[in-house]
């Protein structure tokens, strides 16, 4: 089986991007959902961030995710320390993952694939592109937040060129209109490409 990774940047359309994989009857992992998933049911991880970070990181038995991100949001390094802290379990629940599907090929949605390393254990990454004005357009109606606070968010990510760089192949997505055509494409070309992958990895 193909094992792809499909990542981009705030507001590039990355999740768009994955439902329409999705509607193709291609199995999704979606790493963000899974790293809130593990945060809330892993002891092991609840522990580390109670210690790392207070033990008002959870209340009533869940995690205090608005208190955290106050915790961490505007400064590096703590950002740094929790990733640490949830990356190692997001990246060997998402090998299980990978490991029990069935279909030609499955993708792995991460917006910080290449930070947590994800992409060595894929075959091919896929980046989702647009330019900062689309992306900005886009997190602006989506998250209710201002332009500076946007602008902020975005800049803590990896460089988007960088990003794209790294990238196997890459899909423009100025328009979501246009985006499932190339989906498509890519998807005919996947299911080749898995076709030629030895039964067994």
């Amino acid at each position: 089986m193909l094992k792809m990774g499909l990542t981009g940047g705030m507001g590039s359309g990355k999740t768009t991007a994955a439902r329409i994989f999705e509607a193709l009857g291609i199995p999704i992992y979606y790493a963000d959902q899974a790293a809130k998933r593990l945060m809330e049911e892993e002891a092991g991880i609840r522990s580390a961030i109670q210690q790392a970070f207070g033990t008002e990181a959870y209340q009533d038995g869940h995690l205090n995710r608005s208190w955290l991100a106050s915790q961490v949001f505007h400064d590096p390094e703590r950002i740094r320390r929790l990733n640490a802290l949830v990356h190692p379990a997001t990246l060997a629940d998402a090998r299980h993952w990978m490991g029990q599907q069935t279909t030609p090929y499955a993708v792995k949605e991460a917006a910080l694939l290449f930070e947590s390393g994800s992409e060595q254990e894929l075959d091919l990454v896929v980046g989702v592109q647009a330019s900062q004005e689309t992306r900005l357009r886009r997190v602006l109606q989506r998250d209710g937040v201002t332009r500076e606070e946007a602008l902020n968010r975005m800049q803590r990510q990896m460089d988007e060129q960088e990003k794209m760089a790294r990238c196997d192949r890459i899909l423009v997505n100025e328009d979501d209109s246009r985006l499932t055509p190339q989906v498509l494409a890519l998807h005919e070309e996947l299911l080749h490409l898995a076709a030629k992958m030895p039964p067994f990895p």
